[in-house]
This record gives structure tokens, sequence and C-alpha cells, in this order.
């Protein structure tokens, strides 16, 4: 038996397998990548290889081992991940896994927005194939956020159309904490955990800190969802994608991302990282990049 992680170069899966060899001899772990190359420092830290893609079923077939314990994480590309995933979850049960755990979405069947479509069509499939399961469903990233600081202290202004909504978001290396937790330990099959930061969070108290933290003054620009869409098209994003985020800044208005459970610092055994740690992470490292 393996603990086996599919994606295994991305920014989550990366951390996963961080994570788990904080808790099991890398031995036991397995990561299942497309590029040999890109997971070449995952095979010098000892972890086998597995080559496959999501998006060629073929290769699939020799991803998983009988009584292995399986972390799907979630695809990329959007409005093809239902397809990728079923792949997955169809040589996961011909393989007879004796776990799948998958990452999906806060709110779960609940969740209604546009980007959660995937994630509830995922969890019905897994639902359907009879596998032992565990939904890890994810809350917002906080480095969806610090990802776009440069913009934001160029313009200085948070720009956004989700008005006083609240996020409780997390860390990867949060959530990656919590997925190695029930790959490792017990008691976790056939549940769903709704997985969140401890605190939620509003766009102009995430300015207020980068203030705080920069000296500058940063504003919180509320902006109605047409103009915001046409400022994400402007700075060179698909008008599918734009459309996407759009959507999921109503939904924030709305409260779907602000959910407390608690879930998180329970699988994890530890407050999840605060807001301020990871702006002040970030500025961090962008004071220390060449471009800066």
């Amino acid at each position: 038996m393996s603990i086996v992680v599919t994606g295994a170069t991305g920014a989550l899966g990366r951390l996963a397998v961080d994570a788990l060899l904080t808790e099991v001899p890398a031995g036991e772990v397995v990561a299942v990548v497309r590029d040999k190359e890109k997971a070449a420092a995952l095979a010098a830290r000892g972890v086998e290889l597995r080559i496959a893609d999501y998006s060629v079923p073929e290769t699939l077939a020799g991803a998983f081992r009988p009584g292995d314990r399986v972390l799907l994480i979630s695809g990329s590309e959007v409005g093809r991940r239902v397809a990728q995933h079923a792949a997955v979850i169809d040589a996961a049960k011909a393989a007879g896994v004796a776990q799948l755990a998958y990452t999906g979405i806060l709110g779960g069947p609940d969740a209604d927005f546009t980007l959660a479509d995937e994630h509830k069509a995922t969890e019905q499939l897994i639902l359907d194939s009879g596998l032992p399961y565990t939904f890890l469903r994810n809350g917002w990233y906080t480095e969806n956020y610090t990802a776009q600081l440069t913009p934001v202290l160029e313009h200085r202004a948070v720009v956004a159309n989700a008005g006083e909504g609240r996020i409780a978001s997390a860390t990867r290396a949060d959530y990656a904490a919590a997925a190695a937790a029930v790959l490792t330990g017990d008691g976790h099959l056939n549940t769903a955990y709704e997985l969140s930061g401890d605190t939620a969070w509003s766009l102009a108290e995430y300015a207020a800190v980068i203030s705080e933290l920069t000296g500058e003054t940063i504003a919180y620009s509320n902006v109605p969802a047409a103009a915001h869409q046409e400022i994400l098209v402007g700075a060179g994003l698909p008008e599918g994608f734009a459309a996407i985020l759009v959507d999921v800044d109503e939904a924030i208005e709305r409260g779907r991302l602000a959910g407390t459970s608690g879930d998180l610092a329970r699988l994890i055994g530890r407050p999840t990282t605060p807001l301020t740690e990871t702006v002040r992470a970030a500025l961090s490292a962008l004071s220390a990049s060449p471009a800066a």
C-alpha cells in the first residue's frame, strides 16, 4: 500500500508531498506526474514516480495499485476537469484503491457559483463509483490574493466586485497538511470536510493589512461586476476565466466563502495561517526578487 498524490508537481501537490514526508517514509509515497523531469526533485527524495496524464486515460492504468490511498488533486483546466477526473476515478476503481480523497470546494453540493460546478460533478462521480472517499472541500487560498500583490502595489488598490463579503481563506500549506492528515490517519473514510481558515476577512481589511505592512495607502475599490470583467480582460485574462472570477466575487458577497467550520484547524492540529503572516511573507518574497 502506498499513498499516491496526483498532480504532484503542482503548487498544492508539491506541498501535499512535503506534508506526507513529515509523517511517513518516502518509500510509502508515490507521485503521479505528467513530466518526469519536473518531478526530479521528488524522485531525489525517494518518492516513487508514476507517469500519467489526466487527459490521456490509458496512461492512468498503471497509476494505482490495490489498497493505495489516493489524493486526487483537482485539475487546473476549467471546462475539462469532469472528464479528466472521471478518468482518474475509473482507474482508481479498477485498481481497487482503499481511499480516494478529492480536493473540491467549500460548500460542496450547496456551492452555487460557476467554479463549483465541476467539483460538484466530480463528487457525484466518486459517490457513484462506490469507492471509499474523503471530500476535502477547500476554501479559497490566501495565495489567490497575494500572488497579485505586484499590480495591487502598482495601482495602490485592491479591485474586486465582492462588496463587503468575507473570505475565510487559508494557505495552500494548510490545505496540504489536511490532505496528509486524512491520508495517514484513520476515521476519515466516507466523510466530507468543509475546510477554511479560522478567521474570515473582507477585502477592505486585506487592503488595510497591505497598507500597514508597506506603509503605503492601499485602497479597496469595489466596482460593478461588468467593470471588473473589463478590467480583468484588459489585464490579459481570457473572457471566460474573467467571468468565473467575477462570479466568485459575487459568491463572496453572498457569504459563500466565509464559512469557518473549524474542520481545517482540527485536522492539522493547529490554527490556520493568519492573513497578515501570509501577506508579510509574500511581500518579503517580492522585495527579495531580482525584478523587485
